[in-house]
C-alpha cells in the first residue's frame, strides 16, 4: 500500500491518466487540468500521489513532459509540477489501446 492505496487502485489512475491523455493525442495537457479531470473518479486523490503517477508513467516512457514553445520556459524543472505539460508517447498509446500488456499496469 502507498499512501493509503492499494495496488489496484495505483493502476487504475495510471491507466487513466494514459486514457486522459489519449483522447489529446497528439496534443497536450496540463497537470492540473489532468488532476481535476480525474477528481470524479478519484475524489480523495492528493495531488503528491498523482505526481508520482506522473513520474513513473515518464520513467516507463508512456507519457512525456512537452515544453510549450509559446511559454519560452527554460529546460529544467523550474517549472512547478502543476504547471507541466504532458502528452502521450507512441509507446503510451499502446498501452492505453490495450494493444500492449504492461503488467505493473494490466487489473
Amino acid at each position: 500500500m502507498a499512501n493509503g492505496r492499494d495496488t489496484k487502485q495505483i493502476k487504475r489512475m495510471r491507466n487513466e491518466i494514459l486514457v486522459a491523455l489519449k483522447v489529446l493525442y497528439p496534443g497536450a495537457l496540463q497537470a492540473d487540468p489532468l488532476l481535476r479531470t480525474l477528481l470524479m473518479l478519484f475524489p480523495d486523490v492528493e495531488f503528491d500521489s498523482f505526481r508520482r503517477d506522473l513520474a513513473y508513467l515518464i520513467e516507463k516512457r508512456y507519457i512525456e513532459r512537452v515544453i510549450p514553445e509559446a511559454q519560452g520556459e527554460a529546460e529544467g524543472n523550474g517549472t512547478a509540477w502543476r504547471k507541466r505539460w504532458f502528452k502521450l508517447t507512441p509507446a503510451g498509446l499502446e498501452i492505453a489501446d490495450r494493444c500492449v500488456h504492461d503488467p505493473a499496469l494490466d487489473d
